[in-house]
């Protein structure tokens, strides 16, 4: 990962915090075993620097994709995959953990850098079709 420690400003400074879909970043969550799998080949794909993905430590074990807003209606995401933007009608909020510390139950699968302030879609759509 990269040296260079990088925090957006919708990241808090410890703990967690929730997040409106749609307005610092849309997110893809997929669940489970098939999440984990596909931020295993976004990030070995991209040398460490895959953006920010988030995952949860109980329950269905979803994991939440970090795409630029307004990037998720721009994409045909297969079943399976859910989309939270600000263009649905439904609001979601996401959990956003701390770049450091104590975040159950969210830890960062791979945190947001200069470089790669979010998930590239067309690779997290190659990676899911």
């Amino acid at each position: 990962m990269t040296e260079t420690i990088h925090r957006p400003s919708w990241v808090p400074l410890a703990g967690h915090q929730l997040h409106l879909a749609g307005v610092h970043f849309d997110a893809v969550r997929i669940d489970g075993i098939r999440g984990e799998l596909v931020a295993d080949w976004l990030v070995e794909a991209s040398g460490d620097d895959a953006g920010p993905i988030v995952c949860e430590a109980g329950g269905g074990r979803w994991v939440y994709f970090l795409l630029a807003p307004g990037e998720v209606a721009a994409y045909d995401w297969p079943l399976g995959v859910q989309r939270h933007s600000g263009g649905t009608r439904t609001v979601t909020y996401v959990g956003i953990p701390a770049l450091e510390g104590n975040t159950w139950p969210l830890r960062w699968y791979s945190a947001p850098t200069a470089t790669a302030p979010y998930v590239d879609a067309g690779a997290l759509l190659g990676a899911v079709t």
